[in-house]
Order: structure tokens, then C-alpha cells, then sequence
């Protein structure tokens, strides 16, 4: 009797998961398999560099906008606004380590892209590659307030140029996503 009752529940797990595990669909052409793109999509968020909109858009400026702004549009849209808000946290700015004016680093920053570069270093900043990526172990935030608040040689105003988070809290690994488990 209990082989007559483990015959009957293994084959009913069998049905169960062969019923489950089959479609009507033999091809296996994933040519035939298409997206559905309806409906209405919009741009939530820019964060290609890290702190940029929470910094240059002041308060009561739109946040939303610059999110949904096209990259294209946004440096001739937004420029002037980061400018003034850069000489209103650093009125003594007149060249950063990169060499750039006021007009021309508020221009890079209000296109909130990642530049990527094909060929060579990728890194948000280590001194001599600029902007040519960004490797997960960049100190994002700290290079931005240097170049805010760093002054040419990036010397200026030390006590503005770091955040003195140096590390992230778990080591990279060494495949992929490289990211450490979380808790």
C-alpha cells in the first residue's frame, strides 16, 4: 500500500511540473518575442554625476525639470543657474584643477552625462584622466568638491575638498557585478 501511495504522489509531482514547465510554443526563434513599449514613459532621474542636481539646483528651484531635461538641452538651459550657484559656494572661484572658468565647469556639469572613453583609464578623475568614466571604486564626491572648492591646484580650501568617506564599507570583488553582497 505505501509503494501504491509513493507511485501515486511521484507521479503527480511529475504531471505537476511537466504541466508547468510546458507552453504551446515549440520555437525557439526569439525573433518572435517582442517588447511591449506602450503606454507613457518619462525621465525620473539624472545621476550621471553623483550630487550635481542636489547641490546646483537650489531649493525652491524645479529638481523634477533638470531630471526630465534631454542631455542636449540641458547645458544651455541650466549653465547660468549652476554659475551662480557655484559663486554663491565659492565667491573666490576663478579657475579649478582643471583649468576650467566658472562658465566652462558649470557648462560640464549642467550636461548630466557620464562620458565614457573606449580606449584607456576610465576614471571619473585621478589627476591626469578627466572625466573618462567612472570605476566603482572613484571617489565621486570628493573629486567634485575639489574641483568646486580646490581652487587650481586643488589645494584650496582643504577643509571643502573632501567628505572623508575614503573607502567604501565592503571590498570590491573580483567578478561580476563586483558589487559586495549587502548585509
Amino acid at each position: 500500500m505505501k509503494t501504491n501511495k509513493f507511485k501515486i504522489i511521484t507521479l503527480a509531482l511529475v504531471c505537476a511540473v511537466a504541466t508547468v514547465s510546458c507552453n504551446d510554443d515549440d520555437n525557439n526563434n526569439d525573433s518572435m518575442v517582442s517588447a511591449d513599449f506602450s503606454g507613457t514613459y518619462m525621465q525620473q532621474d539624472q545621476m550621471a554625476r553623483p550630487a550635481i542636481n542636489t547641490v546646483f539646483i537650489a531649493s525652491g528651484q524645479p529638481k523634477d525639470d533638470f531630471n526630465a531635461a534631454i542631455p542636449s538641452a540641458m547645458g544651455a538651459k541650466y549653465q547660468s543657474i549652476f554659475q551662480s550657484r557655484l559663486l554663491a559656494l565659492n565667491p573666490a572661484f576663478t579657475t579649478n584643477a582643471l583649468g576650467q572658468t566658472a562658465a566652462q565647469f558649470t557648462g560640464l556639469l549642467a550636461t548630466d552625462v557620464l562620458n565614457v572613453k573606449t580606449s584607456g583609464k576610465t576614471t571619473f578623475f585621478d589627476g591626469t584622466n578627466v572625466l573618462t568614466g567612472r570605476a566603482l571604486a572613484d571617489d565621486v564626491i570628493d573629486v567634485e568638491l575639489l574641483l568646486i572648492f580646490g581652487g587650481t591646484n586643488g589645494a584650496a580650501n582643504p577643509g571643502l575638498t573632501s567628505d572623508h568617506v575614503d573607502a567604501n564599507d565592503k571590498a570590491f570583488t573580483t567578478s561580476f557585478p563586483y558589487l559586495a553582497a549587502a548585509w
